[in-house]
């Protein structure tokens, strides 16, 4: 409804011209199917892959193909750089993440944790169950007489949920900065990989910590040995409270882990049987986290014989990934799934076999794999075959653009959200799906929205830092009580308000041990008070300085400009036309410099139009 909303209230040119982009999108998608089945054909005919070194010096579209595959994009300034250079000497001196970004930006913590909230419980009523048992809770002592002895508890317990989830966000912003500024941009493009591979959400997490750890631990093993990636995370503080890593004892095992590392994370379904899960699972049983550091508690670690995969021993947790590792399945499952996120969604069963033995014969050193897919002609031969994911397209906007920080106008998480991808937020464990998915008709206009909303910023906006947009009730209980109402009436369901519950409400004012409702608008006034807001500028840009600084001429020229700019995948001549004759429209003139004084509107919609084309959508 807000797309249809949005895009009536655009001049019925712009109006028309989205609803052609948007039947040209279905258009492209009907191509695409076609194309990749022809692809597969082709693949299958063919056999392996052609991974021998490009020979030739890069052109600029090879150049852009690079910087937007192995990073996140570039300026035209850094592509020039890389024009006339071997594929591996661009590789060296623009994506090779081998050496420490050491002017990446830093995160800044708002403060917001104590001791008290560590462990933290794993619901409210745990929560006040606790505080009655032991007479105190988060840290807080229970209040020894009077009405809501345990509302301080309930209010901390509320307060750490929001407070964290904002933390949360500011990470995904810094985390973005990261990706827009870095030096070493692939070690981000692979932190974003994996990320999506080790599917971890901070929902269930309910710690900022654990997930910036993560994140961290991402962006200095991502191009590292899968080895050691692969065992930090099943040591990750995050990845073992969101598989239960907890409730794993050997007179209980959970299998949740053991299954997903097989499942999810190294071989792919089919490759292993219920027997291996249910051995897989005594051996990580014992294994916790106390506080941010991994704990293997012996007394609850299951040291006896195992039969995994063939195999027999009293085999622990590091034994069980040696043991994954060495199994054919797991490396052409991580080759296949990387080749798929950085070259191209199709694969052949031989070239899966032809990737896996190249990243063997690499022992698992996905930075050196990696590499030698960026150097081989069968990836500078799939230019134009990958559709961005929400974040790619965003970072690479920005970045295109020449921004330094990422805007916060529109708003870094709503907006990929509403595309599909927010940062720590993944919506399975199986993380996001990948290629034509990232598109719908639906997706394409938010999609088309993002443009508008960069280059028209929205100044109704609300930021969702500072206002409780996931708990709107919230803010309904703070204004009735604010009119007087007693806690219990102000608390009360909307439905309810008006119903004759004076005196048990009366009652309950005095004697109920605490008010959820009230504790969950504490919290989230404790946590507004506490975290560090987002800085909410615009994106800065000024167009008619580009435009002058280029000394065009007409408006074609302006197009191919912009084109050249942000487009990875060229235009048709009539389109190129067409997005002409639209500016010579809007300014009322084909000559660029009589208009120059009035052109920067006219110009920013063109750049609307141009970035909401479904060729945008691709590199």
């Amino acid at each position: 409804m807000s797309n249809t909303i949005r895009w009536q209230n655009c001049s019925s040119l712009e109006g028309k011209a989205y609803l052609a982009k948007l039947i040209a999108l279905l258009t492209l998608i009907g191509v695409m199917v076609c194309s990749s089945a022809g692809v597969m054909a082709k693949n299958e005919m063919l056999g392996p892959l052609d991974l021998s070194p490009l020979q030739s010096t890069l052109t600029e579209p090879q150049a852009k193909h690079l910087a937007s595959r192995a990073g996140f994009g570039a300026t035209i300034e850094e592509i020039a750089a890389l024009v006339g250079q071997t594929p591996n000497q661009a590789l060296q001196r623009f994506v090779n993440s081998r050496k420490d970004d050491l002017n990446a930006p830093v995160f800044q913590h708002s403060g917001i944790f104590d001791e008290g909230l560590d462990p933290f419980p794993p619901s409210r009523p745990a929560t006040t169950e606790l505080a009655k048992r032991q007479g105190n809770a988060l840290g807080i002592e229970v209040k020894p007489d009077g009405n809501r002895p345990l509302q301080p508890i309930v209010n901390k317990f509320f307060y750490w949920l929001r407070a964290s989830r904002l933390e949360t966000d500011r990470i995904a912003y810094w985390w973005a900065n990261r990706m827009l500024t870095s030096e070493q941009p692939l070690r981000e493009k692979a932190a974003l990989f994996w990320h999506g591979h080790f599917a971890t959400n901070e929902d269930k997490v309910r710690d900022y910590r654990k997930m910036l750890l993560q994140v961290q631990t991402f962006q200095r093993l991502g191009l590292a040995n899968f080895r050691d990636l692969l065992i930090a995370m099943a040591q990750d503080p995050a990845m073992l409270v969101f598989l239960d890593a907890g409730v794993n004892t050997k007179d209980a095992p959970n299998e949740n882990f053991a299954r997903e590392i097989m499942e999810l994370f190294t071989m792919g379904v089919g490759e292993y049987g219920e027997e291996d899960v249910r051995e897989a699972a005594r051996a990580f049983t014992g294994w916790s986290v106390k506080g941010l550091e991994f704990h293997i508690d012996p007394e609850t670690h299951d040291d006896g014989a195992k039969d995994f995969l063939g195999e027999r021993g009293h085999f622990d947790g590091i034994e069980i990934i040696d043991l994954i590792l060495a199994r054919p399945q797991t490396s052409r499952f991580i080759a296949a799934k990387l080749y798929r996120y950085f070259v191209r969604d199709e694969l052949s069963p031989a070239a899966e076999e032809q990737l896996g033995q190249r990243l063997r014969n690499h022992d698992y050193d996905v930075g050196a794999y990696l590499e030698e897919l960026f150097v081989s002609k069968d990836f500078y031969a799939s230019a134009g075959e990958h559709i961005k994911s929400p974040v790619e397209l965003v970072v690479s906007t920005y970045k295109k653009m020449g921004l330094k920080l990422v805007p916060g106008v529109p708003d870094f998480n709503v907006v990929t959200g509403a595309l599909g991808q927010r940062l720590m937020h993944p919506p399975t464990v199986a993380g996001w799906s990948q290629g034509r998915s990232w598109i719908t008709p639906s997706l394409l206009f938010e999609r088309g929205n993002f443009i508008l909303d960069v280059v028209s910023p929205d100044l109704n906006f609300v930021p969702p830092d500072r206002y409780p947009a996931f708990t709107p009730e919230v803010a309904k209980v703070q204004k009735r009580l604010r009119s007087g109402m007693s806690i219990s009436n102000a608390t009360m369901p909307t439905g309810m308000i008006g119903t004759a519950m004076a005196q048990s409400n009366a009652l309950a004012d005095r004697d109920e041990a605490f008010n959820t409702r009230l504790g969950s608008m504490r919290g989230w006034q404790m946590a507004i008070e506490r975290v560090r807001p987002i800085s909410r500028e615009f994106a800065r840009l000024h167009l008619v300085k580009d435009v002058q600084a280029q000394a065009l001429s007409t408006p074609l020229d302006v197009v191919l400009y912009l084109e050249r700019l942000f487009f990875e995948v060229p235009l048709l001549p009539k389109d190129r036309e067409e997005l002409a004759e639209f500016l010579a429209d809007a300014l009322g003139t084909a000559d660029i410099a009589a208009a120059e004084s009035y052109a920067e509107d006219s110009l920013r919609r063109l750049l609307h139009t141009m970035l909401s084309r479904p060729e945008y959508q691709l590199g």
